[in-house]
């Protein structure tokens, strides 16, 4: 199960194979903000408070726009990030502004 936590709204939905994270918050109706979805604007970036070993590596986009220390601590681009396995994950919408 996949917990995502929007600014105003918090649903439990399921993994789907090859969607990210920003894909399922936007099927599921969940408050995340995003311009690109390329991996350039970070504005879709969030925290992944459980679970981060469950989702894929982090892409060339990610690494080019976060901070090392940005994924050190757990965030992520919602729009490159894909939950590649089963398991529980929490991820909260955490934009620089």
């Amino acid at each position: 199960m996949i917990t995502l936590i929007g600014r105003k709204v918090r649903k439990e939905v399921e993994r789907e194979g090859g969607l990210t994270i920003l894909d399922l918050a936007m099927k599921h109706g969940v408050d995340w903000s995003f311009s690109c979805t390329r991996g350039t604007c970070a504005r879709c970036r969030c925290l992944i408070k459980e679970g981060s070993g469950l989702l894929s590596e982090p892409t060339d986009a990610e690494l080019d726009r976060l901070e090392p220390e940005e994924i050190e601590a757990g965030f992520r681009l919602g729009c490159q990030a894909v939950v590649k396995q089963d398991g529980p994950v929490t991820v909260q919408y955490k934009p620089y502004f």
